[in-house]
């Protein structure tokens, strides 16, 4: 199996663990990943981290589409490409929540089924740099020619002689998207996966490869899951330090109604416990919606314990269907427990 290092986005300070990063480089990570929220961008620390490195793949799980342009964020990811030595770059792309997307970025929510079709389809014809690009779609179109044009476009093509081939993958956990994904990306953040989940996103993913319609199966695909990985000899204390992040991102990372990690965690099972950790959360009882997920529930979607009992579970999330796992951890003692792990 495929490890990557998550780093996530910044706290108040920019603080970006290169040390980390290299040591997960020197036992054969594949792959590091950042995030963005509305703090720290998700591309900046990766271009740092190009010069760092030598050979592990640089993705961003994920940039959010109404923070660029797709043509914006083409010329970011390829530029970010082209520095590293060609090959590393990995775009990794979502549409975050209406919250963000209208509140910091001001841009409309539309319909980001469309507005993901279209941005990745324009991504993949700047890549390509076969002509000038041109697209009319439900979401965006180019050239521009809606309100307040000066209606003097130009098709343009990148100076840049890009990456072809460069990856763009999808972070989502809801069906629409992931047969998207399947159908356009060459890759797949799937959003609240654990072990037995895969029976689950297979129909959808295989669904969206017969649309590709060219022939696209499972060796042309990659699917990253996340683990949080915590070497303890306290379950409840890691289970503990787990919860706040859980009970932000189920209760207050989004609408009442539009909050993607509260549907991954009804998804799993779990559905009137995310509506009391929302129903707490939103109305200030933050320490009272960390109280209210069940330890069960972080034990499922990490690897926590002693070497041993991490070891025993390990199988099952090696065995879970997909190709590549992501360690979210600050030990490097489990950064190299989880490369241990995968070379067996």
């Amino acid at each position: 199996m495929k490890l990557g290092l998550s780093i996530g986005y910044s706290g108040a300070e920019m603080r970006l663990p290169v040390e980390k990063v290299q040591l997960a480089e020197r036992l054969g990570y594949d792959s590091v990943w950042t995030a963005e929220a509305y703090g720290s961008d998700a591309i900046t620390p990766l271009a740092y981290l190009a010069a760092k490195t030598e050979r592990i793949r640089l993705g961003t799980g994920i940039i959010q589409l109404a923070a660029r342009t797709p043509a914006s964020c083409a010329m970011s990811m390829a530029t970010l490409d082209a520095l590293a030595g060609g090959g590393r770059a990995i775009a990794g792309l979502g549409v975050s929540g209406p919250q963000i997307v209208e509140g910091w970025y001001g841009q409309p929510w539309g319909r980001p089924y469309y507005r993901l079709k279209d941005y990745i389809t324009i991504m993949k014809k700047i890549f390509a740099r076969e002509e000038p690009v041109t697209h009319q779609g439900r979401e965006i179109s180019l050239p521009y020619t809606g309100p307040g044009s000066a209606g003097l476009a130009k098709p343009l093509k990148s100076i840049l002689h890009m990456n072809p081939n460069l990856p763009i993958w999808m972070g989502s956990g809801n069906e629409a998207p992931v047969k998207l994904c399947a159908e356009l990306c060459d890759g797949l953040l799937p959003l609240g996966f654990v072990p037995g989940m895969m029976d689950t996103f297979r129909p959808w993913i295989e669904e969206g490869f017969r649309r590709a319609g060219n022939g696209k199966s499972w060796k042309d695909f990659e699917i990253q899951g996340s683990t949080t990985v915590i070497l303890t000899d306290d379950l409840r204390a890691a289970f503990r330090k787990m919860k706040p992040g859980i009970a932000l991102y189920v209760g207050g990372m989004g609408h009442r109604d539009i909050n993607f990690h509260k549907n991954a965690m009804t998804r799993r099972g779990y559905g009137e416990v995310a509506q009391t950790i929302q129903e707490l959360y939103l109305s200030g009882r933050k320490a009272e919606a960390m109280e209210a997920i069940p330890d069960e529930y972080c034990d499922e979607q990490c690897l926590a314990g002693s070497p041993a009992r991490i070891k025993e579970r390990y199988r099952a999330w090696a065995d879970s269907g997909v190709t590549g796992r992501t360690v979210r951890t600050d030990q490097d003692e489990a950064i190299e427990l989880m490369a241990e792990l995968a070379r067996e």
